[in-house]
């Protein structure tokens, strides 16, 4: 299990029956979360300044509801990168902060390659990777179906205070545009895919985990380089074990890829570690 460092401003309180309990900057919220299957020592529904809780809905779905004010948006910080967040639809809040494990290891490979690094970001969402990696000197193609999302992503890195310039911004299905940059004979030096259990693209196209991703990392392995840094493929998909996704890395990409796979969590105040996915990653040549 690899556990995110370095939050100051995030926390989880407690968890169980269902439920984790959060402190994002100065909002305390409570979410589902479907790996507590565990019950909860008190009842995270009276925590103290608790200021909303995500309701499910038993057709599908769900709505937040406030017992405090909170503003439509707000910011917290992890180093020196701010992240711009919202309460959305389905229980988000435009952040994953476990991914923040990648997020150390991408900067220590991109800030010791000693050359300019050409990343893809792929499913780019909000854009936590790709500041990242534009803040160790990195070039970014941020790629998402969602333009809201795209959008987030140029908000995120200006509030990181980094160079607009320095990332490329793409609404597209990531299929579709994965092909056309080879056609084009376009290369990166590193690619990070995040690819959702189920999605669509911008004008309907249907994505579903494991009928597409073996497809999806064999063309990203076309997109490489000749000197690459790394590939990082994430999931959040329960069946999609660390060893599965470490098979398809091994499957598609290049002999000579040194590929670890494992889960990433979140370190709780009641002393637990909560699950959240796991994450193979592949390196090439330079290690950390």
């Amino acid at each position: 299990m690899k556990i995110a460092p370095d939050w100051t401003e995030y926390r989880v309180l407690a968890t169980g029956d269902g439920e984790k309990l959060e402190k994002w900057g100065k909002y305390t919220l409570l979410r589902p979360d479907p790996q507590v299957i565990w019950h909860a020592s008190v009842s995270l529904r009276n925590a103290k300044g608790l200021d909303a809780v995500y309701e499910r809905s038993s057709t599908g779905g769900g709505k937040w509801q406030y017992f405090h004010p909170v503003p439509e948006e707000f910011t917290v910080g992890w180093r020196n990168l701010r992240f711009s967040l919202k309460l959305m639809g389905f229980k988000h809040t435009g952040l994953f902060p476990e991914q923040a494990v990648n997020w150390d290891r991408m900067i220590k490979l991109i800030s010791g390659a000693g050359r300019e690094i050409e990343v893809l970001n792929l499913f780019g969402y909000t854009g936590a990777a790709s500041v990242a990696c534009v803040s160790a000197g990195a070039r970014v193609c941020h790629v998402d179906g969602a333009k809201a999302m795209v959008e987030r992503a140029g908000e995120n890195l200006r509030l990181s205070g980094l160079d607009n310039t320095r990332m490329r911004y793409i609404v597209d299905d990531c299929f579709k545009f994965s092909r056309r940059e080879l056609k084009r004979g376009k290369k990166y030096d590193a690619v990070i895919l995040d690819p959702p259990s189920f999605g669509r693209g911008p004008n309907g196209e249907k994505w579903k985990i494991e009928e597409g991703i073996c497809e999806l990392v064999e063309l990203v392995a076309k997109l490489l380089s000749d000197n690459p840094l790394f590939v990082c493929l994430n999931s959040y998909t329960t069946g999609l074990q660390p060893t599965v996704m470490e098979n398809i890395l091994r499957l598609y990409l290049p002999k000579d890829a040194e590929i670890d796979a494992d889960e990433i969590g979140l370190p709780t105040d009641e002393g637990l570690v909560l699950p959240q996915g796991c994450t193979a990653f592949a390196t090439f040549g330079q290690q950390e």
